[in-house]
This record gives structure tokens, C-alpha cells and sequence, in this order.
């Protein structure tokens, strides 16, 4: 085994695989349809499973790897608790999504809890959360209120209107994005209530996010596009 494989050597077994090993063995102490339900489940979730895992690994390692590059400490971080506890949660919730917008996110904290400084526990927990929670249109609507694109054809109008016009796969979707919106209005992380108050052209290019938003954006960037 060459060094650097030691060195970012990652644990065989996840949270992830215990639970395919209980449940298949709960699904083959079945009678009749138990050991077929049991082979089922291995067929069809175990190999998923660890391949999501393994990439997700790598993932980390590989941001790891380049800010070592940079000139981080990789030894240091064994004692740095804040990171251990990051990346086992982040670790948690990775296993549990396809979404590779989530994924990423859940990387750059990381990988920015591992440049520092810290963000506050609470706050941390509170990031992490809305991480697991949201989906991946949480995540890009966010981003478009940060920095919203100017819409010449629009003189005056809600920013559902802005929303529409460059976000097409919410065109005609408004149940959908109020939703999104309303999630991020409760989390504290927009600063604007609702999508559809009357705004000028002016006012509909400034940006709608709080400033814990912002923070929570920065939080989920990878450290080289942060700095």
C-alpha cells in the first residue's frame, strides 16, 4: 500500500454499511421470502451504497490534498475537534443524498472548517442542518437572490417575475418556489419575506439574502473561491 493511500486512508465500514448489514440480516431472518428479500436488498442498495461512500471519501481527501498543497497542516487536523465533528456529520448526510449540489456543499464545510477560523458551534449545527433539509433548489435560489441578474425587459414587479425569467425550470412553478422561499425566510437566511411585492427595476437587482445567508453561502464554497 503506497503512502499517500495511508496517509488519506479512509475507515472500510460506514454508519451506512452497518445498516445494510442489519437489515439484510433482519430481511433473511424472514421465512419464505426472507433470504430472497435479503440478496434483493444486496443486489440492489449494498453496491450503491459503497460506491456513494467511497466517492465521498475522495472527495474530501481530494480538497484535502490541494490544501495541503497550500500549505495546510494535515497532522493538525486530528486534533482540530471542530473538523472531526464536521466531517462526521457531513459524512452522515453525504451517505444519504444523490445530489451531487449537496454533496459539494457538504465538502467545502469541510474543507473550510479545516482552514478555519471556526464558525460558532451553533451556527455550524444550524448550516449543516439546512444543509440535510433543503434541496438543491434551496441551494440555487439562494445563490440567485445573492447576486441577482439585472432584467431590462422588467420595469417594475415582484421578484418571482426575476426568478421566472432566468430560472427557467421554475417557469410556472410558483407553488414550488414559494415554498423554497418560504424555507429560507424561516431559516433567517433571506431578508425578504415574500417573492411577489411590488419592486422597482432598481430594487429588483439588489440582493435578497440576510446576512446569515451569506455566511451559510460562503460556509458551502469551496476555501479557494471564499478567499
Amino acid at each position: 500500500m503506497s503512502e499517500e493511500k495511508v496517509r488519506y486512508g479512509v475507515p472500510r465500514r460506514s454508519t451506512g454499511d452497518v445498516a445494510h448489514t442489519g437489515a439484510k440480516s433482519l430481511l433473511a431472518s424472514l421465512p419464505v421470502v426472507g433470504g430472497a428479500a435479503g440478496e434483493l436488498f444486496a443486489l440492489v442498495v449494498s453496491p450503491p451504497l459503497e460506491r456513494r461512500r467511497a466517492d465521498w471519501m475522495e472527495s474530501v481527501a481530494e480538497g484535502l490534498r490541494r490544501l495541503e498543497a497550500r500549505g495546510l497542516d494535515l497532522a493538525a487536523l486530528a486534533e482540530n475537534e471542530a473538523f472531526v465533528s464536521t466531517v462526521l456529520q457531513a459524512t452522515r448526510i453525504a451517505l444519504q443524498t444523490h445530489a451531487t449540489e449537496k454533496r459539494d456543499a457538504l465538502r467545502n464545510a469541510c474543507l473550510n472548517t479545516a482552514v478555519g477560523p471556526p464558525l460558532d458551534e451553533t451556527v455550524q449545527a444550524i448550516f449543516l442542518d439546512c444543509v440535510e433539509r433543503f434541496g438543491t433548489w434551496h441551494l440555487r435560489l439562494l445563490r440567485f437572490a445573492q447576486r441577482p441578474p439585472a432584467s431590462p425587459a422588467i420595469l417594475a414587479g415582484g421578484f418571482g417575475t426575476v426568478v421566472e425569467q432566468h430560472l427557467s425550470e421554475l417557469r410556472g412553478r410558483r407553488v414550488v418556489y414559494d415554498q423554497v422561499w418560504a424555507d429560507l425566510w424561516s431559516r433567517g437566511l433571506v431578508a425578504v419575506q415574500s417573492l411577489h411585492v411590488l419592486t422597482t427595476a432598481e430594487g429588483l437587482t439588489q440582493k435578497k439574502t440576510s446576512d446569515l445567508g451569506d455566511q451559510f453561502l460562503a460556509f458551502l464554497l469551496e476555501p479557494a473561491e471564499s478567499s
